[in-house]
């Protein structure tokens, strides 16, 4: 993993196509633009997570759904 760190107004690249932009920086986050070709898909960490909790819900019987739902809801 590479840990960057860097400024409002700086940006950093990832390959020739993926530019990042730090547009907003305050004690509770940061806001980044980001300028990528349509066909790269950007996901939220939390986003990406969910998804892979839902897809793996949909292979189980439907009673152990709402337990593994419930289980990752409190962990967070």
């Amino acid at each position: 993993m590479l840990v960057l760190q860097r400024k409002k107004g700086e940006e950093l690249l990832i390959g020739e196509d993926v530019r990042i932009s730090i547009t907003e920086v305050t004690a509770d986050g940061v806001k980044l633009a980001i300028d990528a070709p349509k066909d790269i898909k950007i996901l939220r960490g939390e986003l990406a997570e969910a998804i892979a909790v839902n897809k793996e819900a949909a292979k189980k019987p439907k009673e152990n759904i709402s337990k593994d739902i419930l289980k990752v809801l409190q962990e967070k």
